[in-house]
């Protein structure tokens, strides 16, 4: 393929284009990050308030619910697809890009519980048709979809800071290798993962060392028993639990599709109704619910005995079933989200007998992020990323395919519907 002219062509055309389109994703995360901290952080410290009060989320998700139902039915492309349907890497068009980006805008900063990774792939992928257009290349069905990959490729690694992670997500959302990529992967996977876990338990009970790559980074304690067990059960109920999160989130969007400009509104004030509740019960931020859970999992990981247990099971409680209206009703992306719920249920289910916290949060991670994705192989090198060592790596593999087999098995729930504007004629 790389003797083929054309191909080299698209290839240099990719790489060009990645530089304008990281440019926009890294103007586009700033300015999301500057209006989160306008909204959350200053304008309460100007009022002196040491955090936003609890019902700072109310008014804050009545602008997400009327400006983004004003998106839906007026701007093309609707701004976006619906996050419950999962990621999606095709579908992106220059006439949606106003959409998207003011969805975005309108949903993220305040208080949304939905993270920017989907807005961040159809963003890339239409500006890279857009600057095709402008080059005046040849617009072909495989140009498109090369194009598309290239330029949400270059986008999304602006938000995990890993082309790695860009890459394999991108394969996975795409359908790369079709059923095929996940019959061969799973078992891949799950004997990986188990494995590790037998190689490093047997190395470590005779004493002898077999040579590895292990530069003397610092690692956390040595997987044991309990770890391996409680992961692989926590990743069915964490799994069970997340999809039927995502089964709320479709049939919510089965409500929107009726009348959209009625029912974004009401899901947008039930979440920001959730997150004021969790406040004005547990005295904390209301931002511990509201926002995608993006900056406060480092605290979360930092500080995990600084949160009490009920404090866990609220933000649990309430960040799930915010999380739930917005998956079926707002704009925006499902990963972050289920990353701090993952997190947070590890922390909660920590001090089972023989269960480590570090352990837990990684399997937890990785199996709410499993569920919620279905890409198992993305969630592995994702969470991977975040804990920033190898060593709970065995138990992230086998958490993840236990979770998404969990979910796999399970009834799907009501497909999205397509959106109709009212008045139009039914289609045949």
């Amino acid at each position: 393929m790389l003797r083929r002219p054309e191909y080299r062509r698209a290839l240099v055309f990719c790489g060009l284009i990645g530089i304008p389109v990281s440019l926009a994703a890294f103007w586009f995360l700033a300015g999301l990050h500057e209006l989160e901290r306008l909204i959350w952080t200053d304008w309460p410290h100007h009022l002196g308030r040491q955090h936003a009060p609890w019902w700072w989320p109310l008014p804050a998700a009545l602008v997400a619910g009327l400006g983004t139902s004003l998106v839906v039915l007026r701007f093309p492309g609707r701004g976006g697809h619906i996050p419950a349907a999962g990621l999606h890497a095709g579908g992106a068009t220059k006439a949606a890009l106003p959409g998207v980006v003011l969805a975005a805008l309108l949903c993220l900063p305040f208080g949304v519980i939905l993270g920017p990774e989907a807005p961040l792939i159809a963003l890339g992928g239409g500006l890279a048709l857009l600057f095709r257009d402008l080059a005046r290349a040849p617009a072909t069905g495989a140009s498109n979809a090369l194009l598309g990959a290239a330029g949400a490729a270059a986008a999304i690694s602006a938000i995990f800071g890993n082309p790695l992670v860009a890459a394999v997500m991108l394969i996975e959302v795409a359908g790369v290798g079709g059923p095929q990529l996940f019959a061969v992967m799973l078992p891949a996977l799950l004997s990986s993962g188990i494995g590790a876990i037998v190689f490093t338990g047997f190395g470590h009970w005779t004493g002898l060392k077999t040579g590895s790559l292990n530069i003397g980074l610092p690692a956390p304690p040595l997987l044991d028993t309990g770890d391996v067990v409680w992961s692989v059960l926590m990743a069915v109920l964490i799994g069970v639990v997340i999809h039927y999160v995502l089964v709320a989130g479709r049939r919510t969007a089965v409500l929107v599709a009726a009348h959209p400009l009625r029912y974004i509104v009401l899901c947008a004030l039930t979440a920001g109704g959730c997150a004021a509740a969790y406040a004005a019960i547990t005295g904390r931020s209301p931002t511990d619910v509201a926002l995608s859970g993006q900056a406060t999992l480092p605290d979360l990981a930092a500080h995990p005995h600084s949160w009490s247990v009920g404090a866990l099971v609220a933000v649990l409680a309430f960040k799930s079933a915010g999380y739930a209206v917005s998956l079926g009703s707002l704009r925006g992306g499902l990963v972050f989200p289920s990353l701090f719920l993952g997190a947070a249920a590890g922390v909660l289910l920590a001090p089972l007998p023989g269960f480590g916290v570090v352990p837990a949060m990684a399997a937890g991670m990785a199996a709410s992020t499993g569920a919620a994705m279905r890409l198992p192989v993305s969630t592995v090198v994702l969470v991977a990323l975040v804990l920033g060592h190898p060593g709970s790596l065995p138990v992230v593999a086998l958490a993840t395919v236990t979770a998404f087999v969990t979910t796999e098995l399970l009834p799907e729930g009501p497909a999205i519907p397509a959106y109709r504007p009212r008045g139009s004629p039914p289609r045949p």
